[in-house]
């Protein structure tokens, strides 16, 4: 899998944050049945690695990766763990080799032009927009399309089921971050039938 299949798997990528690796597996095969099998797990809790361990382990058709990586411990103690591709909220050089070096999808973070150059540079051209909303939404990955056409974005940050579709319209995005169809609330009543349907009605957005 490239990074490219990354962006190109659905419309919208979940983005998890999980305070119990028992959710993880019915939370991920409510996913998956709605339609969006890429799954970003966020490495905000606890929980994280032994989460990603279990969908990995437990649900074939869904892609998990691993979100807020940002340095060479997570790359590695992710990958160990099963990410099959690796998201951050921005990059350094030695965090980007670090995630070139694991050979798996990588994801690095960008909210400038001058980071999307340098990325550029390094030879890369698929990575996230964050934030997306607060970082300038699709005026800016609008501007950047005419100067940077070969740059790929997964905009996350701030992003709505009625928000999403003017980001999928742009030439240069290749899908969106999302946690509106993974509520905490959700998750807390363990309703997966409700995150079904809320991945359905995502996964719709692209015809």
């Amino acid at each position: 899998m490239t990074s490219s299949s990354v962006l190109d798997l659905a419309p919208v990528v979940p983005v998890v944050v999980l305070e119990d690796a028992a959710d993880a597996v019915p939370l991920a095969r409510a996913l998956v049945a709605g339609g969006l099998p890429a799954i970003e797990v966020t490495l905000r809790t606890a929980a994280a690695l032994d989460a990603i361990a279990a969908i990995a382990a437990e649900v074939p058709d869904a892609v998990v990766g691993a979100g807020t990586v940002i340095s060479a411990r997570n790359v590695s103690d992710t990958v160990a763990a099963g990410a099959r591709f690796l998201v951050s909220p921005g990059w350094t050089d030695p965090l980007l080799d670090a995630m070139k070096a694991s050979e798996v999808p990588f994801l690095p973070g960008v909210s400038t032009t001058s980071e999307v150059v340098a990325l550029l540079e390094r030879g890369v051209s698929e990575m996230k927009f964050f934030p997306a909303e607060a970082a300038g939404g699709t005026a800016y990955l609008k501007a950047l399309s005419a100067p940077l056409p070969q740059a790929r974005f997964c905009p996350t940050g701030g992003i709505s089921l009625a928000s999403a579709p003017t980001y999928l319209a742009l030439p240069n995005v290749g899908c969106v971050g999302g946690s509106w169809m993974v509520p905490g609330n959700a998750i807390a009543a363990k309703d997966w039938a409700r995150v079904e349907r809320l991945a359905g009605e995502a996964a719709a957005l692209r015809g």
